[in-house]
């Protein structure tokens, strides 16, 4: 594989992926989805290295998944039990898991701007799966899927983003690929939750909840240097999803959220599983949006 062809195999970001590119992965993973058998050989004798240098459950569950349905053998590996602990640089781990010959690597890591960086450097192809409050670009991927099944089409579509948008990668990459689609999209958060570098509209709540699209964010309490969130209570009441925000959405909304979840932080706990909230499905939409990454990367 050429050093381009590496990097177009690679996924670090939606921002500079064109609206036919994001549509190639989402009719892809739409093909997955409806595929009946739940295993192919596709990625026999492939080797994929999870590499987790932040915690995750549901994203790493997710993408191992979607390896062993493709057929590729899988390596997962986390930061606590490796030699980053003992001092070594993540790019000369990278590379040590490169040298032994994985064919791809997934990567998620704190440092901003690192991922970038590394690529250029390596072999394989690299798929983002977080970098600091940089990209989270299979999380809007499936973001994306998730509403374009719902609704037909993304154009002209209102999407509110509700909450810790500072610390949030997942607002970012849906912000770029949204508009890629002619969607409208808003943030609602905090003075000081907001992220200043971005160009787009802060809208209030009571606007926020009239949105087709009320994407809720946790609220990121570990990446928080200080205090932003006074009181659980003090957010709920200005900028969580209650019940009784709830109740003035449109009937043809849905309600979204990245996971995992703060139950009656952000959202309340009845509305999680309300019969207009696609959290599960959302998460059920990764393994078939991932499928489609892995595949546009190794086949």
């Amino acid at each position: 594989m050429t050093i381009t062809q590496t990097q177009t195999r690679s996924l670090l970001g939606l921002k500079d992926l064109s609206q036919n590119e994001i549509q190639s992965i989402l009719d892809r993973a739409a093909f997955w989805e409806q595929h009946a058998n739940k295993t192919h050989n596709l990625l026999n004798g492939k080797f994929v290295a999870n590499m987790f240098f932040e915690n995750s459950t549901r994203t790493r569950t997710s993408f191992e998944v979607a390896e062993k349905r493709l057929g590729a053998e899988v390596i997962n590996f986390s930061a606590a039990s490796s030699s980053v602990e003992k001092g070594e640089s993540i790019y000369d781990t990278v590379r040590t898991l490169e040298s032994m010959g994985i064919d791809m690597g997934i990567i998620r890591l704190k440092p901003i701007g690192l991922l970038a960086e590394m690529a250029p450097k390596i072999k394989v192809p690299l798929i983002n799966a977080g970098d600091g409050n940089n990209e989270h670009p299979t999380q809007a991927l499936l973001d994306l899927y998730t509403m374009q099944k719902h609704f037909g089409s993304l154009k002209g579509l209102n999407v509110a983003i509700i909450g810790d948008i500072l610390h949030s990668r997942v607002a970012r990459s849906n912000l770029y690929a949204l508009r890629q689609f002619g969607a409208n999209v808003m943030f609602c958060a905090p003075d000081d939750m907001q992220a200043k570098d971005l160009d787009v509209q802060y809208v209030s709540m009571d606007e926020a909840i009239k949105a087709d699209v009320v994407m809720m964010l946790r609220v990121q309490l570990e990446r928080h240097s200080s205090g932003l969130l006074k009181s659980a209570d003090t957010y709920r009441a200005s900028y969580g999803l209650t019940v009784e925000r709830a109740n003035q959405m449109a009937n043809h909304a849905i309600i979204m959220h990245p996971a995992p979840v703060n139950r009656d932080v952000e959202i309340d706990s009845d509305l999680v599983e309300a019969a207009n909230s696609k959290i599960f499905p959302q998460m059920a939409n990764g393994v078939p949006i991932r499928m489609a990454v892995i595949e546009r990367a190794l086949v």
